[in-house]
């Protein structure tokens, strides 16, 4: 019997193409992002983010769609994406008028998502929402 086989007739040669070639399609199927927040994909259609009753007046919520809804007076609602412009972490929370990224402490007005405290340097950027009965749908 040669070195090639192994006891169940299988050359190493092809146990390692198979694992080469597993490889290859589970890194081809992977996206990397490198943290370029413009790389994930988009929704296609208005998608519901949040209820009206979810977001508090002066406040605001990130919600699991990308999305931070922010109420800086009644009835006045804004979107921004959850993806800090410093560095493509997730902001974490919205408290005393800030949207706050927990990352490197960066924090942004609930108002238009402009820098409040750095490192971050430019907005959050703006996302289309709209009120739809008691929903807050994302424009696409």
């Amino acid at each position: 019997m040669s070195n090639d086989i192994s006891e169940g007739g299988v050359t190493r040669r092809a146990v390692l193409a198979g694992a080469g070639a597993t490889v290859v399609v589970t890194v081809a199927g992977c996206e990397v992002y490198n943290g370029n927040p413009t790389a994930r994909p988009q929704p296609t259609g208005p998608i519901t983010v949040a209820k009206v009753s979810e977001v508090p007046v002066g406040g605001g919520v990130v919600t699991t769609h990308g999305v931070v809804v922010t109420q800086p007076t009644a009835g006045d609602f804004r979107g921004f994406s959850s993806v800090c412009s410093h560095q493509g972490c997730t902001v974490a929370r919205v408290e005393n008028r800030e949207i706050v990224c927990e990352c490197h402490g960066s924090r942004f007005h609930i108002e238009d998502g402009s820098v409040a405290q750095g490192p971050a340097t430019s907005k959050l950027r703006d996302i289309n929402v709209v009120v739809n009965g008691g929903d807050i749908v994302r424009n696409a």
